[in-house]
């Protein structure tokens, strides 16, 4: 069926064979990874936390297959965002598959920042422990209101000058895998008021530093993110001039290098996700009668079956186009919203529907599809709504727009 992953055009040959790692993802993933997913229903902490990261990344560095995005110099394979979007889709058919090849947020985020912006020193320090799995990392911006969230330049935490390099206060929520993590890259003003659109600085801070504190794990519906999404309070943080991630004042722009890309693989890691219980549901719904004949083969079934087609594979294109304008160097903000948003929606209803056509099994955990949805249904809210996108989107096309009158 047209669920199945094809690699683009151009992504074999020179370079990685992308197929050959797309074949081996797929079988790595249904021999080692999903059967501990299925074990535990997709919670990760009872499935082990750290202990099965662990020892599924090992299999994965055995077989060749971590860290795809890493630089080569740092044990990854390189891979550009079009040569990893079917990679990380193969990965993505389990929800332990991106933490199994070292590629799940928000490692993979902080892969491409520091490969992106970080010295020589801080690749060393930072960059290469986690390209390796040694460590896992989290990245602090959202704030409890009216703090920072989804209109990050309500920044309130705050970093100011102090000996040898800066102070740090604030308070943090929904810093995913902040529990147990090797260290954090904060996001505080330096300069200006909540509101303003600059003055945002990075910060990389070791874990167990005085003065960062990692407190509850916030009860969210999803399970399947080792070390959670948590509370974190700086309170007198104090990291040296060294410590400072890019420029002063541009963390903002900075987090543009991440924001881009982590959505799009967000989106790679979450199609792999839609795309099982889109299979789960066409077998499913093959076999089961209902009315004198299958599912599959009563008109509403046949409805839901080709939405869910047209829905994976308009997300696909999508995400290839962005992929596409992020390789060759554009922000590529306009393609990135629309991927963003379209995928989100179209994963959700992709897994809805395929919970329809299971029935009672659709909503039971004898088939993966309920968990697949209260893991994909956060990703209309984290990486920007798709209220946010919406708004970004017509904004720039109205911008367009008006040039092209006035020119």
């Amino acid at each position: 069926m047209s669920s199945t992953i094809e690699v683009p055009a151009g992504t074999s040959g020179a370079g990685p064979d992308v197929a050959d790692i797309v074949a081996r993802t797929r079988e790595f993933v249904r021999e080692a990874v999903l059967p501990v997913e299925d074990r535990f229903d997709g919670d990760v902490t009872a499935a082990g936390g750290d202990d099965v990261r662990r020892r599924l990344q090992g299999e994965a560095r055995a077989r060749g297959l971590l860290a795809p995005h890493a630089p080569g110099e740092y044990g990854g394979l390189g891979l550009s965002m079009t040569q990893r979007a079917r990679v990380f889709e193969a990965a993505g058919y389990s929800l332990f598959g991106a933490m199994a090849i070292n590629a799940a947020a928000p490692d993979e985020g902080n892969v491409h920042l520091l490969t992106h912006v970080a010295t020589p020193a801080q690749r060393e320090q930072y960059l290469a422990p986690l390209a390796r799995g040694d460590v896992r990392s989290a990245f602090a911006m959202t704030e409890p209101a009216p703090g920072a969230g989804s209109d990050p330049t309500a920044l309130a935490t705050t970093a100011t000058r102090v000996p040898g390099g800066w102070g740090i206060d604030g308070r943090k929520i929904f810093i995913t895998g902040a529990d147990g993590a090797g260290f954090f890259i904060i996001m505080a003003r330096t300069s200006g008021v909540a509101g303003d659109r600059g003055g945002g600085t990075m910060f990389l801070a070791p874990a167990g530093a005085p003065g960062l504190r990692v407190g509850r794990h916030v009860p969210t519906m999803d399970r399947s993110m080792v070390g959670g999404h948590c509370e974190v309070e700086l309170d007198g943080l104090v990291v040296p001039d060294e410590a400072v991630l890019g420029e002063v004042d541009e963390g903002f722009r900075y987090a543009q290098v991440r924001l881009g890309p982590a959505r799009m693989t967000h989106v790679m890691r979450w199609l792999g996700a839609a795309v099982r219980a889109h299979e789960v549901a066409v077998e499913h719904s093959a076999v089961r009668r209902g009315f004198g004949s299958a599912i599959a083969d009563l008109g509403m079934g046949q409805q839901m079956i080709a939405d869910n087609e047209i829905d994976l594979a308009a997300t696909r294109a999508l995400l290839d186009v962005a992929c596409a304008a992020l390789d060759a160097g554009s922000p590529a903000a306009q393609e990135t919203s629309i991927a963003k948003a379209f995928g989100g929606e179209a994963i959700g209803r992709v897994v809805d529907r395929a919970m329809q056509l299971c029935g009672g099994l659709g909503v039971s955990a004898d088939l993966p599809i309920a968990r697949i949805a209260r893991e994909v249904r956060p990703f209309r809210v984290y990486d920007g709504p798709s209220e946010v996108h919406r708004f970004a989107i017509a904004k720039r096309a109205v911008k367009a727009a008006r040039l092209r009158a006035s020119s």
